[in-house]
């Protein structure tokens, strides 16, 4: 028996330590470390360095080796000529049935009508737009981290409140019995306090299985299992009101919304990227040589079974003169990029405006209804307390106290879902200013 119970209290005492117990600083560091988007839009930064990096190679000479051996067939004639002079053939050189060739190369771009220029800016302008695209990113993973937490926050606040509600309509219920026995009140009014007690323990149940599906999806946003046993220590809750210029505020949007830079650099992209198209408008020029090592080596007559090297330098001209509208359909297409690109910056900046002038006006909706709610919380209870005093002297009836007792109710969860409201408005509202929000 000692054995058993030993066993349950160890059980017990690694349950409790499984839980963790998480402040919202904890939730952003783990949630944003463990971010499956943030790892992508890293991997994208990453590519955009790499190309980069491909397309400054390309200013530099490439260098290529080359090797080759060659077996000829049996029946292959020696080099041999006749002449009128001489009664026999004679022989120049014997065949050569095995033949090696090696050569290094290189090649050096001296001018490609500023195309290599223009695809290094892109290449600069896409890695920054990834950077840009990667800060966005991480306030929209901040954010749902927020979201997730000051939820499962409410979801529990609503629980214990209809906990602690049904724990005060449970001793009405039994004192109503009492009243009930001595004849003080009718059996009308003793159901009607059993119905009200049976329908919040169904709101009980359905908070308890909204604080579950809360848990869940905090623990989804800080990527961590989903049945992990986790609490939230909203210790950061701050009701201070901030206020705010609406002029300045679109300003530091415009200026600040990282996705509002990440589009402007992607316009300059495309005018890199015209610049690219026209390049074909220009010759290309290019510094090429060679280094061979062959037996037999071709540059050297008579061929002789012997290895043999030489080399070669040349610089090469190419101008396409005339291609059949290719070089001016590719400008179209990079010019048409650029249109709509620019086109996109100006519908997000409308967007920006449109987004914070209306987060700004749901932050100032969400702070009179923190203001209201307190003081409707403080008139519930306030005709709770007198009502069930006057119950208790019979002074009431058991519909007055279910009335009050459901305003209070009532009153409390919507003030608990009002200030997690304002707290997801605020950090809405910094989000669309483009600050950082962890």
């Amino acid at each position: 028996m000692k054995v058993i119970v030993i066993m349950f209290i160890l059980f017990a005492s690694s349950l409790f330590a499984q839980e963790r117990v998480l402040t919202l600083q904890e939730s952003l560091e783990i949630g944003l470390q463990n971010s499956k988007d943030l790892k992508i839009s890293q991997s994208r930064i990453n590519y955009s360095d790499a190309k980069l990096s491909e397309i400054n190679s390309q200013f530099l000479p490439q260098f290529k080796l080359f090797g080759n051996y060659t077996r000829l067939s049996d029946n292959i004639p020696a080099f041999e000529f006749t002449s009128p002079f001489f009664p026999n053939a004679i022989r120049v050189s014997e065949p050569l049935y095995n033949n090696y060739t090696f050569k290094l190369g290189f090649t050096q771009p001296l001018f490609t009508g500023f195309k290599l220029l223009s695809s290094r800016s892109a290449a600069k302008y896409n890695l920054q737009a990834s950077e840009s695209d990667y800060s966005k990113e991480q306030n929209e993973v901040a954010f749902n981290i927020y979201n997730a937490y000051w939820n499962y926050y409410k979801a529990e606040e609503v629980r214990n409140v209809i906990a602690q509600t049904l724990q005060q309509i449970e001793n009405h219920l039994r004192d109503t019995r009492n009243f009930y026995e001595q004849g003080l009140v009718s059996n009308n009014d003793l159901l009607k306090l059993e119905v009200q007690y049976s329908n919040t323990q169904l709101m009980l149940i359905e908070a308890e299985n909204n604080l579950k599906i809360a848990k869940i999806a905090f623990n989804k946003e800080l990527g961590i299992d989903l049945d992990a046993q986790t609490k939230v220590a909203a210790t950061e809750k701050s009701m201070s009101l901030v206020n705010y210029d609406l002029s300045e505020i679109i300003n530091e949007a415009i200026n600040n919304r990282y996705e509002l830079k990440s589009l402007a650099y992607r316009v300059e992209r495309s005018k890199e990227g015209i610049t690219a198209a026209q390049s074909s408008l220009f010759p290309s020029v290019y510094l090429s040589g060679n280094y061979y090592y062959s037996n037999p080596n071709p540059r050297f007559q008579p061929a002789k079974d012997e290895f043999n090297y030489n080399w070669d330098v040349g610089v090469t001209l190419s101008w396409d003169v005339w291609n059949w509208g290719l070089t001016s359909s590719q400008v179209s297409q990079a010019e048409q990029t650029k249109i709509q690109l620019e086109t996109n910056y100006d519908q997000l900046k409308e967007n920006i405006r449109m987004e914070v002038h209306s987060n700004y006006l749901n932050l100032l909706k969400t702070e009179e209804k923190v203001k209201v709610n307190k003081i409707a919380l403080e008139q519930a209870l306030e005709n709770y307390r007198i009502t069930a005093e006057k119950y208790n002297l019979q002074l009431a009836s058991s519909t007055d106290l279910i009335d009050a007792e459901t305003l209070k109710l009532q009153a409390e969860t919507n003030l608990k879902a009002a200030e997690v409201d304002y707290q997801i408005s605020k950090v809405r509202l910094e989000k669309s200013l483009g600050r950082r929000i962890y």
